[in-house]
């Protein structure tokens, strides 16, 4: 058998992991589970308007080719729009399109580090940011966020974690799976931050339209934009449709630099060709619709999320998104995710997943159905009564 040797970018461990091994030998024997991660919505009950959202996608503009290395300006207009209706100014000239927010990641990995160069990145996130940097060549460093009645950046770990081949700071606006929401006082830190150590602001904002409190969120694209500053989202979450394969950048920030960054971001964006022309030309009419979607996913994870703060458990604060952590002590959190799957049937994602520390936090969606997420923590609640000397 011929030996070959693969690039040390993806030498990662492919393997089944032990409670991902459970999870399918539970279903594999017919068990009833109540799965509680779900975070897809078109596979959660949603109603889409089918009609609206497939008819762009059959104009004849879409059968000329017009390679637009930002992407057609209608699409990247109805962006600007997007952001003006969140009190920015839009600039359509500072959007990129992107098949995804992670492609997205990807061109500014590229923009902004050379191979070996460091990205600052929150603990508790998305595991996605580890492949995305392996990749690229880059390395993560975690700076920490706390929890005290809410969740907080810890500046002054962040500083210490700042080295002569840190190039930008990734903040999650708000953070997956925490529902942190960065606030006012908190991004004028950060980009005192990076204007004093040079770091650019890469600011992930796929969540901004679920606030699951009171105050509205505000949009790292509202200015003033003292460092160069780079916003990220798309279709996924914004019309609930990550099928559609649309994302895009927004480069903001002092203008000299700001221009500098767009120059070589359009070669970048040029280098890998533009979305497909069918989407960009739907995109407008997808944006104008999304209010629809919106209204029904925030019903859902508002009434799930209460559901699951009156069910006994506790539940860390939340600010918004689609996510809650439970806190469940006294156990090891991966060891709670597999009991609860074993006694109760219930798939949560252990806490460590997403970089969480402290052991008993579970993370759980709350975009499923409303009668089976109940029924889950019917489960949860019932089994702890069982075993609560464990729990």
């Amino acid at each position: 058998m011929v030996s070959y040797r693969f690039s040390q970018r993806t030498s990662w461990d492919v393997g089944e992991s032990g409670f991902a091994k459970a999870i399918r030998e539970a279903r594999e024997s017919g068990r009833s589970l109540i799965d509680l991660t779900v975070s897809n919505p078109t596979m959660c009950g949603f109603t889409y308007d089918a009609e609206a959202i497939l008819r762009p996608l059959a104009s004849a503009a879409a059968l000329t080719y017009n390679p637009e290395s930002l992407g057609v300006r209608s699409a990247r207009e109805a962006v600007a729009r997007y952001y003006g209706d969140h009190g920015a100014n839009g600039d359509p000239d500072a959007v990129v399109l992107t098949t995804s927010t992670s492609e997205g990641y990807g061109y500014l990995f590229r923009l902004l580090c050379d191979a070996g160069d460091e990205v600052l990145v929150a603990q508790q996130s998305y595991p996605l940011f580890d492949f995305l940097a392996d990749l690229e060549d880059v390395h993560l460093k975690s700076y920490p966020l706390f929890y005290d009645q809410g969740w907080w950046i810890d500046f002054a770990e962040l500083e210490k974690r700042i080295g002569p081949r840190t190039k930008a700071v990734v903040v999650v606006h708000p953070n997956n799976p925490t529902g942190h929401a960065t606030g006012i006082a908190e991004r004028q830190r950060l980009e005192e931050i990076c204007v004093r150590r040079g770091l650019a602001l890469i600011v992930d904002e796929v969540f901004l339209d679920y606030p699951l409190v009171e105050e509205r969120l505000r949009s790292f694209a509202v200015g003033p934009h003292p460092v160069l500053t780079f916003c990220l989202s798309g279709m996924s979450k914004i019309a609930g449709l990550p099928q559609m394969k649309v994302g895009w950048i927004v480069g903001l920030g002092p203008e000299q630099v700001r221009r500098q960054a767009m120059g070589r971001l359009e070669v970048i964006a040029d280098t890998f060709l533009s979305m497909n022309a069918p989407v960009q030309e739907a995109l407008p009419g997808w944006l104008a619709g999304r209010k629809g979607i919106q209204g029904q996913i925030l019903e859902r994870v508002r009434g799930n999320l209460g559901l699951a703060q009156r069910s006994g458990v506790e539940v860390l604060r939340v600010e918004a998104g689609w996510s809650a952590i439970l806190r469940l002590p006294q156990m090891e959190e991966g060891e709670t995710a597999e009991r609860l799957l074993r006694d109760a049937g219930v798939v949560v994602h252990p806490g460590s997943f997403y970089g969480i520390p402290e052991s008993g936090r579970l993370v759980i969606s709350l975009l499923g159905p409303e009668g089976n997420f109940q029924e889950g923590l019917e489960r949860i609640v019932q089994a702890r009564k069982l075993n609560h000397t464990s729990y």
